[in-house]
């Protein structure tokens, strides 16, 4: 992420943030070795998002980030959201991301929370209802 956007536009939570209490930080692991790993944090009673997704470099490709996003999307129904947003970047390294995403039926939709539409941003969103 910092390799391509200005860090001012560098979104990931940062590890002390991962303990807020609207924040719950999951991962995949496959015999025993961590594959994935991702958040949800509550926008609100009805809305989520997915925050700091990201597979680990052996395993990109091989169906752990996809597991990460179907598990997020499971728990995020489970809590009663009725929508689910993410941002990621628009820069080309983060197509394949935009790929998996649109592969779990994410579209592009407005900024949403503290985030502003810009060359770096991408927001995505879905209903789950």
């Amino acid at each position: 992420m910092h390799r391509c956007s200005p860090a001012c536009k560098v979104h990931a939570l940062p590890a002390a943030r991962l303990a807020d209490a609207h924040v719950t930080f999951f991962t995949v692991r496959v015999d025993g070795e961590l594959a994935a790993i991702g958040a949800l944090r509550e926008i609100d009673a009805k809305r989520g998002e997915i925050k700091s997704m990201r597979a680990a470099d052996a395993w990109r490709g091989k169906g752990a980030g996809k597991a990460m996003v179907g598990y997020l999307l499971a728990e995020a129904r489970a809590r009663g959201y009725r929508w689910i947003g993410l941002e990621t970047g628009r820069h080309p390294v983060f197509e394949p991301a935009q790929r998996l995403y649109a592969g779990h039926g994410f579209c592009e939709c407005p900024p949403f929370g503290d985030y502003v539409s810009d060359d770096f941003s991408l927001c995505l969103g879905r209903d789950l209802a």
